[in-house]
């Protein structure tokens, strides 16, 4: 089990993070767990969209990383991560299970996360398509990271962003 990875990519709604995820997780042949998904299906189980839905979602995706890491697989991780709680699940994992923990933040300036956000359509059930008001609203409880991270300005080359967090993650460890 030794050098198990546990990759997560954290930013706000629409700030590449899914697109950086995926990317990572086709290079590197880690399973990746995104949190929308999951919240979506379980909205699609007829339960009503709440702040239960979105903590059973974190909740699910940190089970299905430990039962990927208990197998000695790597993991992905892709999800907003706003505030401490939901960065803890993380951490939890990497002492449970003696891994590396790689933080990757998306980040990307207002004016285009706007435009990216005008044609972003993604087709979860019972989530909405992210607006810029979302994002201003996320953004008050979005906590800053005080941990070690890679930020990747997700306006620039992907390709570059992809080999930035490629070489972060060989060359660092928390």
């Amino acid at each position: 089990m030794d050098n198990l990875k546990i990759i997560v990519v954290s930013g706000l709604p629409g700030s590449g993070k899914s697109t950086i995820a995926e990317a990572l997780a086709k290079k590197l042949q880690f399973p990746i767990l995104s949190v929308d998904p999951v919240e979506s299906s379980i909205l699609k189980s007829g339960i009503a969209r709440s702040f239960k839905t979105g903590l059973a979602a974190y909740i699910i995706v940190q089970t299905l990383a430990s039962e990927q890491l208990k197998l000695g697989m790597s993991v992905i991780i892709d999800a907003v991560n706003p505030v401490q709680e939901a960065r803890d699940m993380w951490y939890e994992l990497q002492k449970e299970y003696n891994s590396q923990l790689f933080i990757i933040e998306c980040v990307l300036d207002e004016e285009m996360h706007k435009k990216r956000l005008q044609k972003r359509v993604r087709n979860m059930h019972g989530l909405t398509e992210v607006t810029w008001e979302d994002v201003e609203n996320r953004k008050k409880d979005y906590k800053p990271w005080k941990e070690k991270r890679l930020i990747l300005d997700t306006a620039q080359s992907h390709d570059e962003n992809i080999q930035k967090a490629l070489d972060y993650i060989e060359k660092n460890g928390i």
